[in-house]
């Protein structure tokens, strides 16, 4: 499950949708216009009315073509997301020229584009929108017209001041758009993650599903096997050339081993079905038993306790989640793994440990985060960090406490905790449960 995961989930390229960019453009537009309007008339401030509105007017052209021409539910590829927010710099960066350069305090909106795509765009193309913002910032210090002003008290900035906006903007552009960025992928990240972990709870329900469809086959067959296993034994007994006698007697043989396979599977099923009841030392060895025979030596180690021993639903998340962990401590020990159980009236405690190289130091608090993995490439081995992410949330699910800490100097390797409030591991739960 941990390959499918893998692959399944790699990080979408980017995509935002026309729709967004038109409603932004046009909530510009009409800001831009309300601006104008405001400092025209209401202020009484000369403004350069005719070559804003020629800029707010092409603006609005582009954004009626865009809609007419195209589907505006269509999600465009990152480079033409960029084209129309860089064309939203230029166009501020032509009004600005025209009411004060950086003295205008709306200046600041440069920051829009470049935080929008931070949010929505390739790193990439975040930086190179960036570095338009921040160019054109550079050439408003040195060329703009005068700040549309009271003519009679003029408003005159140091160059200092001018100084300390261009920078403001420049540092704010960097850090925040950082910051929206790093926020955002991390949250795509957990949203992958959780949405691979769904996908393996759907597996781990197929997979189950398949052991009720055995169980009910066992039942239906049981009945017409057993008819022509009694109708074979009879005509054995009662034909005697030698040819026949021998087709009977094979008949019979093989109708009887099947009887006794589906009988297998009924056993099988009445014991270990899905949500049946299993004690926690069969929890264990059902899922160490696919890992052994790998070179590495897995030792179990049953405490004995004077409580009785638990006894739990067959849950999938469970079954997954700890089978995943003793996979990994398999794929990283050098010769041994233990698996230690104890219990009492309160907890259950598992603890996996390998004799591996341990967890880095600088992942040990991060460990179970999703995509986040030392091994270097899926042909070692490695994948994206989701196997651990999936495990510890499939675990922490049904009650568990999941934590990871490395064995004490000199001794070497990594150790898993699970710990589970009795109560809830001995609770009857379904998968729609865990899954919920």
């Amino acid at each position: 499950m941990t390959e499918t995961a893998d692959t399944d989930f790699h990080h979408a390229q980017r995509h935002i949708r026309l729709d967004t960019i038109l409603r932004l453009r046009w909530l510009a537009v009409l800001g831009q216009l309300a601006a104008i309007f405001i400092v025209a008339q209401g202020l009484e401030f000369d403004v350069e009315i005719v070559p804003c509105v020629s800029i707010i007017a092409v603006s609005a052209a582009l954004n009626l073509a865009l809609q007419t021409a195209a589907n505006p539910m269509q999600r465009l590829e990152p480079i033409q997301a960029a084209g129309l927010l860089a064309l939203n710099i230029v166009e501020l960066a032509g009004l600005l020229f025209f009411t004060g350069g950086l003295q205008n305090p709306f200046s600041f909106l440069f920051l829009a584009p470049v935080l929008i795509s931070a949010t929505a765009l390739p790193a990439r193309v975040t930086f190179g929108l960036g570095l338009l913002a921040v160019a054109c910032a550079s050439i408003l210090f040195f060329f703009h017209l005068p700040l549309p002003w009271d003519s009679d008290d003029p408003l005159v900035l140091p160059p200092i001041y001018l100084v300390g906006i261009w920078l403001s903007i420049v540092l704010a552009i960097g850090v925040t758009s950082l910051y929206s960025f790093q926020v955002t992928e991390e949250a795509r990240k957990l949203a992958d993650a959780l949405a691979a972990t769904e996908l393996v709870l759907t597996r781990e329900q197929h997979l189950t599903q398949l052991d009720g469809l055995a169980a009910a086959a066992a039942h239906e067959l049981g009945t017409p096997l057993a008819t022509i296993f009694l109708i074979s034994r009879e005509l054995e007994k009662t034909v005697k050339e030698p040819v026949f006698a021998a087709d009977l007697k094979t008949l019979r043989e093989q109708t009887q081993r099947c009887r006794d396979i589906l009988s297998k599977i009924t056993q099988l099923s009445s014991t270990g079905a899905p949500f049946d009841r299993m004690k926690l030392s069969e929890l264990i060895e059902e899922v160490v038993e696919p890992h052994r025979d790998f070179g590495v030596d897995i030792k179990v180690r049953i405490a004995v306790a004077a409580f009785a021993e638990p006894v739990g639903s067959r849950n999938p998340a469970i079954l997954y989640g700890v089978g995943n962990i003793i996979e990994n401590a398999v794929d990283f020990a050098r010769t041994t793994v233990e698996v230690n159980a104890w219990w009492n009236n309160d907890t259950i405690e598992l603890v996996i440990s390998d004799d591996g190289p341990g967890i880095p130091p600088d992942l040990l608090n991060r460990i179970g985060e999703p995509y986040l993995s030392r091994r270097r490439s899926q042909d070692e081995g490695g994948g994206h960090g989701l196997g651990v992410f999936i495990a510890r949330t499939l675990l922490e699910r049904t009650g568990a406490k999941v934590s990871f800490t490395n064995r004490t100097f000199p001794d070497h390797g990594a150790v898993v905790q699970i710990t589970w409030p009795r109560e809830r591991f001995e609770a009857i739960e379904t998968l729609e449960e865990t899954i919920g």
